[in-house]
């Protein structure tokens, strides 16, 4: 007998996460994509939004490489090579996406009315983010330093602007449809809420090449809004979440990997705190910054990002335990491969980046061993993750 997973869309579905329903076929033999489709269009069938959670996953691996405070030699070719991955990734499943919606409206719209998979709608917004900052870090080398910065802008607004709709309009959609009174807070509604977040983060790598004066503060301006956005409405929802874990228990076993969702909050948003704070000096700067000769708001918000990142820190480090026990747990009893595996990935590499991050404003050694140790994990989690979505790919087991 052998596992395979199929999208199966229900109405009112929750609970679970709709890509990782698994049923028990009888074994047939090695099988390539071709010959397990019956017809090539079914490859575009089941093209949900979820699958950005790829791109999310393999652009982490890149950036969180280049910005990795520790020297390993082909580190930065490895990366590079993974962020050419990842935008390939996110130009095929792009036009993927495009045709599912074309061909397969049916599919596209049950997912759009699933309480569970809309949330995924904020994969696309990130993977767009997560490839723009691999251009910024990496594509530079390959395509010069001018190309990366346009096209990373061109990502960074893009996704910026759909994360922004996404975190309205994926809310105001749960408000206004019919409830039957049993929706469980998942960690799955994380998902349109960080992408501001991930907005707040990577434009701390466009604010250098802003244009001085108000340009640049209020693009800083824009990034705290979009920090505070993402914070403040993230901490709600990880409360709804954690209250459910205690008194609800634990998630479906299919779903305990989206547990790690909420890493993906606490690492960006210490990343985000502490770039932004790096560069509050290149705004808040000289006599004519409003603010005086000794750059205060400068160096407050540096202070705000250190303070942040410890503090938030405990909470990572809490949710990271927690997660991994949850894992564990359902892994003996039968956790199988999906999609939602993914969430073991872009969460992780956050925590690198925000690892990083601090580290760098604090000079602590002890955080650039953090970040050492977790960028390894993110690594046994990537290739083990994408290994198997390759050939459950490949088999059509995760498109048919």
């Amino acid at each position: 007998m052998a596992t395979q997973v199929r999208t199966i869309y229900r109405p009112g579905l929750t609970g679970t996460i709709v890509d990782s329903m698994v049923q028990t076929l009888p074994t047939r033999g090695p099988r390539l994509l071709q010959s397990e489709l019956h017809r090539p269009g079914r490859v575009f069938e089941h093209i949900t939004p979820n699958w950005f959670a790829s791109v999310m996953g393999t652009g982490i691996v890149a950036t969180a490489g280049a910005t990795l405070p520790v020297h390993v030699p082909g580190l930065h070719a490895f990366a590079t090579v993974v962020w050419l991955i990842a935008s390939t990734a996110l130009v095929a499943l792009s036009v993927a996406f495009l045709v599912h919606w074309v061909r397969h409206r049916r599919n596209a719209r049950a997912a759009l009315h699933d309480p569970v998979m809309v949330q995924f709608y904020g994969a696309p917004p990130m993977a767009l983010l997560t490839v723009g900052a691999g251009t910024m870090l990496l594509g530079k080398d390959l395509i010069g330093a001018g190309a990366a910065t346009t096209v990373f802008a061109v990502l960074w607004s893009a996704g910026t602007v759909l994360g922004l709709i996404t975190s309205v309009a994926v809310p105001y959609s749960m408000i206004t449809r019919p409830s039957d009174g049993q929706t469980r807070p998942l960690p799955a509604w994380l998902m349109p809420v960080v992408p501001p977040m991930v907005s707040a983060s990577t434009g701390a790598l466009l604010l250098p090449h802003i244009a001085e004066g108000q340009w640049r503060l209020t693009m800083l301006g824009a990034c705290y809004a979009m920090f505070g956005l993402s914070l403040l409405i993230g901490i709600m929802t990880m409360t709804l979440i954690y209250g459910q874990l205690l008194g609800g228990g634990a998630p479906p076993v299919q779903a305990a990997p989206t547990v790690w969702i909420t890493l993906g909050l606490i690492g960006q948003s210490i990343t985000a705190a502490n770039l932004l704070g790096a560069d509050a000096a290149l705004v808040f700067v000289g006599p004519d910054s409003g603010v005086g000769p000794d750059n205060a708001v400068a160096t407050g918000l540096e202070i705000f990002g250190i303070v942040y990142g410890f503090i938030m820190g405990g909470l990572g480090f809490l949710m990271f335990c927690l997660a991994l026990a949850l894992t564990v747990h359902s892994s003996r009893r039968g956790l199988s491969f999906s999609l939602t595996w993914w969430s073991f990935t872009f969460p992780v590499g956050t925590c690198v980046t925000g690892a990083a991050a601090l580290a760098a404003a604090t000079g602590s050694t002890a955080l650039v061993g953090l970040a050492a140790v977790l960028y390894v994990l993110l690594l046994a989690a990537w290739v083990t993750v994408a290994t198997r979505t390759a050939h459950g790919s490949l088999r059509g087991e995760l498109l048919g």
